[in-house]
């Protein structure tokens, strides 16, 4: 059995020894003469998974250890009978982290407190429902869009518009699909109250980046249009500038191939139900103050050092992105 994984996926070096050979390559190097001959793949979003890379290949399973998928050609793999799954969840908690942090950063730059803001949140799985839950208790007033969601549940989340027009911060936790390409685009920020700012850790289609130069809005951007090719003035003028960590916690990323193995172990019948890398302590999910917060999260995610580091070395995306201390999950 043969399996090829992306070199920077933590914590799977010699988990599969005894039962396959296990090549690692860098995600964006990954191409057809490496997939010869093999059963599955182990990807993140650097491996775009469709008919150019799979055409001639023996894979069964393509296990992905992020939670978006729009990397993967789906249709092209229902075809060929190729399944996939994904790290749905995995990186909630560390992008609530993020999101944290910016909040708390905007508040002590714009001078404010949760209690005279509005925070509307579009996307409410399973990292908007945290950011909803936590900010609630923090004391932001919360406004939720969710459109399918609402046509499932009919649970009273705001239409996109509604939302926008209401909302001193609005924060994007949506996957990226035809409907949410350029979700954030002129005509939506044109509804956004004077001053608000745009936070955005999901995928960098979902927010146009010149419909946002041109709008004059305050950002906080962890992803981006064609990154790792940075827009150098989108960048200059962002609040808070990050290479897509915003899912980059220690338990997030043991989760996250804890989810792979187990897919592989379930397609192929190996037995390693309930593997979880020992060296990632488990996350210990607890409820934290405003002003806890704000005293405590520069020492696990200070994002104005990062913002600098990317400033000062844009070209250096993919290397400060691969090389990124994964934060512990402190709450």
């Amino acid at each position: 059995m043969k399996i090829v994984a992306d070199e920077a996926i933590p914590f799977l070096d010699g988990v599969f020894d005894p039962w396959a050979d296990t090549i690692r390559r860098p995600g964006r190097e990954i191409g057809p003469r490496d997939v010869d001959g093999a059963d599955a793949l182990i990807v993140r979003t650097r491996t775009r998974c469709g008919e150019e890379l799979l055409r001639d290949s023996s894979v069964r399973l393509i296990a992905t250890a992020t939670i978006g998928f729009d990397h993967i050609d789906l249709a092209y793999c229902r075809r060929r009978g190729i399944r996939v799954a994904t790290a749905a969840g995995c990186n909630a908690r560390g992008v609530l982290q993020w999101v944290a942090g910016v909040l708390a950063h905007l508040a002590r730059r714009q001078d404010w407190r949760p209690e005279e803001r509005t925070l509307g949140i579009v996307g409410v799985g399973h990292v908007g429902s945290l950011v909803k839950r936590y900010a609630e208790n923090w004391g932001f007033r919360v406004l939720c869009c969710d459109p399918p969601r609402e046509e499932r549940e009919r649970q009273g989340f705001l239409p996109l518009d509604e939302v926008a027009r209401r909302s001193d911060l609005i924060t994007f936790h949506t996957p990226l699909d035809d409907s949410t390409r350029h979700l954030c685009d002129e005509r939506l920020l044109g509804l956004l109250p004077p001053g608000a700012t745009v936070i955005n850790s999901s995928r960098g289609e979902v927010v146009s980046g010149e419909a946002l130069l041109r709008s004059g809005h305050p950002y906080a951007l962890d992803v981006w249009e064609h990154e790792p090719r940075l827009d150098a003035e989108l960048l200059a003028g962002a609040e808070v500038a990050t290479t897509h960590i915003a899912g980059y916690s220690l338990q997030g990323k043991a989760t996250a191939s804890a989810l792979s193995v187990q897919a592989v172990a379930e397609c192929f019948s190996l037995p390693l139900s309930g593997w979880y890398p020992a060296a990632a302590p488990p996350s210990r999910p607890r409820g934290i103050g405003w002003e806890e917060l704000c005293r405590t999260i520069d020492t696990a995610f200070d994002c104005r050092r990062e913002t600098e580091r990317l400033k000062r070395s844009p070209e250096a995306f993919e290397r400060i992105r691969d090389n990124y201390t994964y934060r512990e999950e402190y709450f």
